[in-house]
């Protein structure tokens, strides 16, 4: 009798520029489409805050569960947030997260990670957000200090995806590239002609990554980024 394998966990990534879209208007609900239109287990996004004052959540919270069917993680420490340092993690229902990891990283910009650690059918798993710095040096120091900070958790199959900054293919993100895999799904940056790879993925050899093609964009786009996608499965045992 044959066993099913796990169900592969579909993890996304987008940076929705607090709602910015190419058409220079802030339309919210235009971008809660377009996260559920990913179809995904679980969502990291950058620039999910606005930036000034209080910084609040750049999507309206009563409606994001009612439009994508996912539920924001509590990361935000902020009344009126969703995320830390404009991450936010937006998660199925039925996934269980035991532990929430808030990385602060240095560079002249304030800048931070966030890991999550999630129990999921393929198996237990730790899934960082990340959006590093505009300068390569800060981008350098917060990929080390990311690898330390995670060095230091207990010990589970890793993936960490967002927007890395980095527009060179070949540069910038070999401290990273030294310890996971490396994933580049392509441009996607500009939204209306994706050119630089500025999100990633990158994953550690106890994981399958595979990436997938997101929906068919449309215009205008609810974003200057376009999103990424990757189904996720445990590698088996040996």
């Amino acid at each position: 009798m044959s066993i099913d394998a796990p169900k592969p966990l579909r993890l996304a990534s987008y940076n929705i520029r607090a709602g910015l879209g190419t058409d220079l208007r802030r339309d919210p609900a235009r971008v809660l489409h377009a996260i559920a239109g990913l179809s995904a287990d679980l969502v990291v996004l950058q620039e999910a805050d606005h930036r000034l004052g209080t910084r609040p959540s750049a999507l309206p919270y009563g409606q994001i569960s009612q439009l994508t069917g996912l539920a924001p993680l509590p990361i935000s420490e902020r009344p009126g947030g969703l995320g830390w340092h404009g991450i936010a993690l937006l998660a199925q229902p039925t996934l269980v997260v035991s532990d929430i990891h808030r990385i602060p990283l240095p560079g002249l910009e304030p800048r931070g990670a966030v890991a999550a650690d999630i129990e999921a059918e393929p198996g237990p798993l730790r899934v960082v957000g990340v959006h590093l710095g505009l300068l390569r040096s800060s981008r350098r120091a917060q990929l080390d200090r990311i690898r330390e900070e995670l060095d230091a958790l207990d010990p589970r199959p890793t993936v960490i995806l967002g927007d890395f900054n980095e527009w060179s293919t070949r540069k910038g993100l070999g401290r990273l590239a030294r310890h996971y895999t490396l994933l580049t799904p392509g441009g996607t940056f500009p939204a209306r002609l994706p050119l630089a790879p500025l999100d990633r993925i990158a994953h550690c050899d106890r994981l399958n990554v595979k990436l997938r093609p997101p929906p068919e964009a449309r215009h205008p786009h609810p974003s200057d980024h376009r999103p990424i996608l990757a189904d996720v499965t445990l590698q088996p045992a040996a």
